[in-house]
């Protein structure tokens, strides 16, 4: 009859459509840690796992799945009178956002080291993939910038940054690659 009982009827309905075999991943809305088994259930079987809460979501919910998106970077910029955005004040007081630059260089330099090649260049989609292995809950918008390409452009005093033309049919798209500045060209 309480929250327990809505929880324990929406784990069991998951359970029942992860055995149909009929999908490749679940998306769990949630902000409570008793969905961190039915998570971690899910992904043992194979499938993707995406994640949505808030910001005070348990880190072992977060964690368990394979990407984990809090609710409060999905809303809606609003411009209030010092031309700042309430989203991106937000973000800035994530209690789960790095507040130490030094950390989140550290997150890109170990993720470069996992991914890039003999000349040490590494794909920006590939390096985000990697950290959001690490951190299911990275996300470049939790540090006040939009896109993942705008976060790592702001420390371009210690990254290398070559955007070349995607090899796609697309002739405005761009492949980013970076690389620790200190490396020989």
């Amino acid at each position: 009859t309480g929250k327990n009982a809505t929880d324990s009827a929406l784990i069991i309905d998951a359970m029942d459509l992860l055995y149909t075999r009929r999908f490749e991943g679940f998306c769990l809305v949630s902000s409570d840690s008793d969905f961190t088994k039915l998570a971690a259930r899910i992904r043992e079987e194979g499938l993707t796992v995406y994640g949505f809460g808030e910001k005070k979501t348990p880190q072992p919910f977060v964690v368990a799945c394979d990407k984990f998106i809090y609710t409060e970077v999905l809303l809606p910029s609003i411009k209030i009178d010092n031309k700042e955005s309430i989203q991106k004040d937000t973000a800035q007081k994530s209690p789960n956002a790095k507040d130490n630059k030094k950390e989140i260089l550290d997150l890109i330099y170990l993720a470069i080291e996992a991914v890039s090649g003999d000349d040490e260049w590494a794909n920006l989609g590939n390096v985000v993939g990697n950290i959001t292995k690490l951190h299911p809950d990275f996300d470049s918008r939790l540090y006040g910038y939009k896109k993942p390409s705008q976060l790592v452009k702001s420390f371009s005093e210690f990254l290398e940054i070559d955007e070349k033309p995607a090899a796609v049919g697309n002739t405005s798209a761009k492949s980013i690659y970076i690389r620790k500045k200190s490396c020989k060209k």
